[in-house]
């Protein structure tokens, strides 16, 4: 398991070694480029490198587990061998016990466990597991996505999650749970969730907020019908992660690392000039 850092959240640098990706799709598919990018990260303050070998960006085409495994596990078992923290960002079990195998430490699993054997695998690891809320798949999420209550109807969906995954031998100290912002929610949505994080944060578990470049940020930005392309989104991105921090995210996932722990310190900061 991994242990959150106290006082203030983890940043976690997202390693995007795919040629699809939204934001930098193919700028790290390469092995060099990648371990390039995540020295970086690390050297400017990342606590885990969060290593992905499938897009899930809205309309994004499945890859197989093979295609993934050759994708990510060099790249985690360098990271790791350095006795870096590093996540696996996958929905396959196949892939989450290749990684685990060689060192990562963390489960991301945009579909909460989906896949039937990827529970037992966590479970036999003992590793962290990220459950993330999504309505829908990627090629179909952002269909004009409705919910009667968004924050009400999330939570359902992670508490039963959450029990799933213990009732197959995860400790509850080994959940994280995220809500799954731009995963089947509409601007209004992300809004909402963020707002009222606080509510899914009563329910015992760190809460992983990952909002880094995302659409919505865009379109807060640019405007609904001209978004503000991804590389342009950066002070959207600090200003609604720093939100979520004040709300109680405990990991922040970050494209822009350096700018995001600086935004987090601030915050921090702020935050404790409350409390005196």
């Amino acid at each position: 398991m991994f242990e959150l850092p106290l006082g203030r959240p983890a940043i976690m640098g997202i390693l995007n070694v795919t040629p699809d990706s939204f934001s930098d799709g193919g700028r790290f598919l390469e092995p060099r480029a990648a371990l390039h990018h995540a020295r970086e990260m690390l050297a400017q303050g990342a606590d885990i490198i969060d290593v992905g070998g499938e897009s899930t960006r809205p309309g994004a085409v499945p890859v197989s587990a093979k295609e993934e495994i050759e994708r990510v596990i060099p790249i985690i078992e360098k990271l790791a061998a350095k006795r870096i923290p590093v996540s696996v960002d996958t929905s396959k079990a196949e892939v989450a016990e290749a990684a685990l195998l060689v060192g990562a430490r963390i489960v991301n699993d945009v579909t909460a466990l989906s896949d039937l054997n990827m529970a037992e695998v966590c479970a036999r690891f003992r590793c962290t597991v990220c459950l993330m809320h999504m309505q829908g798949t990627p090629g179909t999420m952002q269909l004009a996505p409705t919910y009667d209550d968004v924050v009400l109807d999330v939570k359902t969906f992670l508490i039963e999650r959450a029990a799933y995954a213990q009732s197959h031998g995860i400790e509850k100290e080994a959940i994280w749970i995220d809500p799954g912002i731009g995963f089947g929610k509409t601007t209004l949505h992300n809004v909402e969730l963020t707002e009222r994080l606080e509510e899914l944060t009563e329910l015992g578990f760190p809460v992983l907020y990952g909002a880094s470049r995302k659409t919505f940020i865009g379109r807060l930005m640019g405007g609904e019908h001209d978004p503000a392309p991804p590389q342009e989104r950066l002070e959207g991105t600090l200003l609604i992660q720093s939100e979520a921090q004040k709300n109680g995210a405990r990991i922040l996932r970050a494209h822009d690392v350096a700018p995001s722990v600086r935004a987090m310190k601030f915050t921090a900061g702020r935050m404790g000039l409350r409390k005196r």
